[in-house]
């Protein structure tokens, strides 16, 4: 289990955009590999509500169900204000505000290190799309100007008899 693989920390990004998105707070990531011998990461999260934390866990399913990973276990009882998610190497906590201060895990865990979840969110540089470039103001549609080579025939007729 102390090996961290891309895997496993993919999986954590995964878990982390997922809940960003639906707008979880003070998401934080504790790497405990070291100091754990069942699991390498510990993503936690914030609900504000009860349907807010079913919306979580839901939106949280689907995305690992999309990846083909398999959940370990769930722990999802009603109104309990506390969603566990086991993916063997990721554990997905996931509180009310208030459960969230009552049982501390940040505090149990101190000895871990954390993981930046800005750094976590962020695209990595070669995916990023270079900014588009200011399209350019379509040319008016101003006639021409008449080169030598289009003027009309009577102007050339008139050099020509000169």
């Amino acid at each position: 289990m102390k090996g961290k693989t891309s895997a496993s920390l993919s999986l954590v990004k995964l878990c982390c955009r997922v809940l960003d998105e639906k707008k979880a707070g003070d998401l934080r990531v504790l790497d405990v590999s070291d100091q754990s011998s069942i699991t390498d990461f510990l993503v936690l999260a914030t609900g504000t509500s009860d349907p807010h934390l079913r919306a979580l866990r839901v939106e949280l399913e689907k995305a690992i169900d999309a990846t083909s990973t398999r959940i370990v276990g769930m722990e999802t009882a009603q109104e309990s204000g506390w969603i566990v998610v086991d993916l063997f190497d990721v554990m997905v906590h996931i509180f009310s505000s208030a459960n969230r201060s009552k049982y501390g895990l940040e505090n149990l865990w101190k000895d871990a290190v954390e993981v930046s979840v800005p750094s976590l969110l962020a695209e990595p540089k070669a995916a990023k799309a270079k900014p588009a470039k200011a399209a350019k103001p379509a040319k008016s549609a101003k006639p021409a100007k008449a080169t030598r080579a289009t003027k009309p025939a009577a102007t050339k007729r008139r050099k020509s008899a000169k």
